[in-house]
C-alpha cells in the first residue's frame, strides 16, 4: 500500500509540473521538483540514527551538492540553443554526473582528513 501511495504522489507531482508548464507562470514548474522531499527524509534518518554532528556534515555536503545542479542548469541554459532538446538534456545530465563524481571524491578526501 505504501508503494502505491508513493507512486500516486509521484504521479501527482508530474501532473502538477505539467499543469504549471501550461500557465503564464510556466517557470514555477522548475521549482516543484526542488521541494526537499528526499532531503527531509535523509536528514531525519541521519539525525535520528547518527546524531547532530553527522547531520551537520550531511547538511554541509548538501550545500556543496548544489554545485552539480548549478552545472546542470548552466550547461542546459547554454546547450538548449545549440542542440536539439534531448541531446542538450543528455549533455547537461553528463555535466551533473561529472560534477557529482568530483564532489564525492573531493568530499571523501577533505572530510576524511
Amino acid at each position: 500500500m505504501a508503494l502505491v501511495l508513493k507512486a500516486l504522489l509521484g504521479g501527482a507531482v508530474v501532473v502538477l509540473i505539467a499543469l504549471l508548464a501550461k500557465t503564464r507562470n510556466y517557470y514555477i514548474a522548475g521549482l516543484v521538483p526542488l521541494f526537499p522531499t528526499f532531503a527531509l527524509i535523509a536528514h531525519y534518518i541521519v539525525g535520528s540514527e547518527r546524531g547532530p554532528a553527522d547531520l551537520k556534515a550531511t547538511v554541509l555536503f548538501g550545500l556543496w551538492a548544489v554545485l552539480p545542479y548549478l552545472g546542470y542548469l548552466g550547461s542546459l541554459y547554454v546547450l538548449v540553443d545549440r542542440l536539439p532538446l534531448v541531446p542538450a538534456l543528455a549533455a547537461a545530465t553528463l555535466v551533473w554526473l561529472a560534477l557529482a563524481v568530483l564532489l564525492v571524491l573531493a568530499w571523501g578526501r577533505w572530510h576524511s582528513a
